[in-house]
């Protein structure tokens, strides 16, 4: 009889406790449903303006530069370009092999592109190997982290002084944004510059412009307010640039630069592109790209001398390569186009011009440290721009003669 009432005192005990969690488990739920109705009750009484600017930004960001890459090739009436890839390979044996075809009855330009003032080797060992072979070469000086438009302005009077102290015709080889800048000066200032300048040589220049530079800075998509921040933080504080210089290289701007002053038909123009190796050793490679300047007066010395100051300048030292190949990862997977980790090959192509599409896989740094990154038995960066320069001065004989 007690053991009778004893199980059932437990029952009702176990029942109790049931009925307790039962009732716990039922409070947790209705208040849980209570917060995610108020919560969607807020989100429903969000004003429609503001929720089409989100689904707006969500659209943006997710669009990217899919309708961009290779815009020039599809613009209506685009002139077509000739590939003469062959062609530019013979002439390079030649040049390996000690047969150097440019004459001396023109001065040579270099351009550098974007952050050259901070890679003091930047086309050095290029007009070295020009000056032996008693060829009249110069390098730009121009401020590299400038707005496009800027530099064509101080190109142009560059190559007026060049061919004015010298009477002779200016051939231009710009690497990156330099062949923009020099681009822009050829197209801004054509009717002056008509008799001066003997042709163009574009070296992976972002011509139609940048998937990377579009992706980063493009404006109405997630985090672009923050984005521009950080960037303007790197560019104008820490080398000393303008962040324009990068906004020039974006599908937009480019598009609007283009529709206004587009190359000049009678001009003789190369452009050189490639794609970038993806392979392990890439990842493994470090390159000095720039010197950045520490902001020194976070560090109470306002009256510092300037040795001192100088001495707050660092080396930027990154796996230049490896970012490249992960850029390049980027625009493969997102957009399904090859590039060199900076421009996809579409963007490189001026329209009207003839064409170098090597197999040789370079990524878009590759100029600026081929020198400490020499390949044995490969051609080296100077070597390419001979080739490349004498195949814009064929190029210039076969424009006269047709």
């Amino acid at each position: 009889m007690g053991e009778s009432a004893s199980s059932t005192t437990n029952n009702l005990d176990l029942f109790t406790r049931q009925n307790i969690m039962l009732d716990k488990a039922t409070s947790l739920l209705n208040s849980t449903s209570a917060t995610f109705t108020e919560f969607g009750q807020r989100l429903l009484g969000t004003p429609p303006l503001l929720w089409q600017g989100m689904v707006d930004r969500l659209q943006t960001t997710w669009k990217g530069s899919i309708d961009d890459i290779g815009w020039l090739q599809r613009l209506p009436g685009s002139m077509g370009v000739q590939d003469r890839t062959q062609r530019f390979e013979q002439i390079l044996e030649l040049v390996c092999h000690g047969v150097h075809p440019l004459p001396d009855n023109l001065i040579y330009l270099l351009v550098p592109g974007l952050f050259s003032n901070h890679s003091p080797l930047y086309f050095v060992d290029t007009k070295v190997y020009f000056s032996k072979l008693g060829l009249t070469c110069h390098i730009a000086k121009i401020h590299s982290e400038a707005a496009v438009e800027t530099n064509a302005s101080v190109l142009k009077e560059y190559i007026e002084e060049l061919h004015w102290g010298s009477g002779k015709q200016v051939a231009i080889l710009g690497h990156s944004k330099g062949g923009v800048d020099a681009a822009a000066a050829v197209a801004m200032n054509w009717p002056s510059l008509k008799d001066k300048v003997a042709g163009l040589v574009l070296v992976q220049s972002p011509y139609g412009g940048s998937p990377i530079a579009s992706d980063i800075l493009r404006e109405g998509q997630i985090a672009d307010v923050q984005t521009r921040y950080l960037l303007e933080l790197l560019i104008q504080k820490m080398v000393k640039g303008d962040l324009k210089a990068l906004e020039d290289l974006t599908y937009k701007k480019r598009q609007n630069f283009l529709a206004r002053y587009s190359l000049p038909r009678e001009l003789p123009v190369v452009s050189f592109h490639t794609e970038i190796s993806i392979a392990p050793k890439v990842f493994s490679t470090m390159s000095h790209i720039a010197h950045a300047e520490l902001p020194w007066h976070l560090f109470n010395i306002e009256t510092a001398s300037n040795v001192v100051k100088n001495s707050m300048k660092v080396p930027v030292v990154v796996p230049l390569p490896a970012l490249m190949a992960m850029c390049a990862k980027h625009i493969e997977l997102r957009y399904k186009h090859k590039s060199d980790g900076l421009v996809a090959r579409q963007d490189a192509e001026a329209p009207g011009s003839v064409v170098v599409r090597p197999d040789r896989k370079l990524d878009h740094g590759w100029m600026v440290y081929s020198v400490s990154n020499k390949t044995l038995g490969e051609p080296d960066a100077s070597q390419v721009c001979e080739a490349l320069l004498a195949l814009l001065l064929e190029t210039c004989k076969r424009t006269k003669a047709d």
